[in-house]
């Protein structure tokens, strides 16, 4: 099998061909190396082997099919997880994550992990430990992050879908920086173990970056479900996610949100992505609906975020320190600069915030009393150039300074916690409201710019909605193909 043969199928595809005896493993793993090969020095997506099962005999769903794992979350047993920081470059993890093990079960054949920002804290993937991931479709801007490399290694054709997970938009946002479908699950679908019971009170999920549809919900069907040592129970359907493709959606109530407290004007090409989505929905049938203001307070909710996310940082930088021994020296001046301000909020602020939590899934819930879906663009802007989020010299020189005299606490009585919502926000401002609320949304690749990069749209569905989420991105992709678009690398 040739490069331009496999590409030409997504995972489903190629597990079908194994199964057939029509091609084997060793095969499909051999054109996925060398397309590794060809490409990663690019992009920087790869950023660890993974030692590859020399038997081809494999069974699953995926049986054959070659794979990547984020190194964030996704442990592989006597391997490394650096989480992206260089504290943590030798930490090797004693057992498979649950979801990992899943997708060993599932045949999927693992060869590498992919990059990501440390302790997965940005919606860019540049980590100091790795060095910048790059975007297939413009080698200037990111892929996106926290799941930036797998992305960026599914967008170049390494694999058809990769492992990914999602905490603030980190399935979503690389998602849409690169023309792929990005699903993320509702709170408690998929497991987090067996290291931890859930991540970020239950913000962050597991799941999957993919080309098509029909691998999102098929990989969707190999993850959900709990386990002996997590927190819930979760409601899997008595039907396959995967059996939701194709199946008729219904008529739905959109409404559509594009304006955010956060970023009050979009880019044109955001506007340019939801206009031809709704174009498509009408077309089909849809009541579609734009809403005068934002069905949640928004501003509010990005505070709530990032706060908790402060305070998760500096838990998990003291985490890092006591498995590796490190000093400051070894983690990203950003890192301790939101760590500071982390160990600087208070007990019952952090408790407040998370409580507040509730608030927000109210506001949300009442909306879809009225509402099935709600649309918003995923990006606020085109993906930015690598390196445009970097802080100023002088800004680096005086947070150093604040960092050595352990003083940079200060910071969380200045502007600065404004500065960073606008700043690593404003360009995604739609996605964290899935994550507090444990609502299940997805983005699809339905815009590219006039300069040729992707940027997609998500969909925020209710609670139980990835059947829902499944149908109708399935529905959009019939009605505006993506699969066949190539990155021009």
């Amino acid at each position: 099998m040739n490069f331009d043969e496999y590409r030409a199928h997504d995972a489903t595809g190629l597990a079908k061909l194994v199964a057939d005896r029509e091609v084997s493993a060793a095969e499909l793993l051999e054109v996925a190396r060398e397309r590794a090969a060809a490409v990663n020095p690019r992009i920087n997506a790869i950023v660890r082997d993974v030692p590859a099962p020399s038997s081809e005999a494999v069974s699953g769903p995926f049986a054959g099919v070659p794979f990547l794992i984020k190194d964030l979350a996704q442990d592989y047993a006597g391997l490394p997880t650096s989480a992206g920081s260089r504290a943590l470059k030798s930490a090797v993890a004693p057992e498979h994550a649950a979801v990992v093990q899943r997708w060993l079960d599932a045949g999927l054949t693992i060869f590498g992990k992919t990059n990501t920002p440390e302790f997965g804290a940005k919606g860019i993937t540049e980590p100091l430990a790795w060095g910048p991931a790059r975007n297939p479709w413009d080698l200037s801007r990111t892929p996106g992050g926290s799941s930036g490399g797998s992305a960026a290694a599914v967008a170049a054709g390494i694999v058809p879908c990769a492992g990914a997970n999602d905490g603030g938009g980190s399935i979503r946002i690389p998602a849409a920086c690169c023309g792929l479908v990005g699903l993320k699950p509702g709170r408690g679908l998929t497991p987090s173990g067996p290291a931890t019971g859930e991540s970020m009170h239950g913000a962050a999920v597991q799941g999957v970056v993919s080309r098509t549809v029909r691998d999102t919900a098929a990989m969707l069907d190999v993850l959900a479900g709990g386990e002996a040592c997590g927190p819930y129970v979760p409601a899997v359907p008595a039907e396959s996610f995967a059996s939701n493709v194709g199946a008729d959606p219904g008529t739905l109530r959109i409404g559509v949100r594009i304006p955010s407290a956060i970023t009050p004007n979009p880019d044109p090409e955001a506007y340019a992505a939801v206009a031809a989505t709704v174009a498509a929905l009408t077309e089909l049938g849809h009541h579609v609906e734009e809403l005068p203001v934002a069905p949640f307070d928004d501003a509010a909710l990005a505070r709530d975020f990032l706060l908790t996310w402060f305070v998760y940082t500096a838990w998990e930088l003291d985490e890092a320190k006591r498995v590796s021994g490190a000093g400051d020296d070894a983690f990203e001046r950003d890192t301790l600069i939101l760590a500071a301000i982390g160990r600087a909020t208070s007990s019952v602020d952090y408790v407040d915030a998370v409580q507040r939590r509730h608030e927000h899934t109210r506001r949300l819930t009442t909306f879809f009393e009225s509402y099935d879906v709600l649309l918003t663009p995923t990006l606020a802007t085109p993906p930015p150039r690598i390196g445009e989020f970097d802080l100023p010299v002088a800004l680096q020189r005086a947070s150093d300074v604040l960092i050595r005299t352990r003083t940079a606490r200060l910071l969380r009585h200045t502007k600065l916690v404004d500065d960073i919502i606008d700043k690593n926000l404003g360009w995604v401002p739609y996605t964290q409201l899935a994550n507090l609320t444990g609502r299940p949304a997805i983005s699809l690749p339905l815009h590219w710019t006039a300069s040729g990069v992707p940027l997609g749209v998500q969909f925020v569905a209710p609670l139980a909605g990835e059947a829902l989420l499944i149908r109708l991105a399935a529905q959009l992709e019939q009605a505006m193909p993506w699969a066949d678009r190539v990155a021009p690398i």
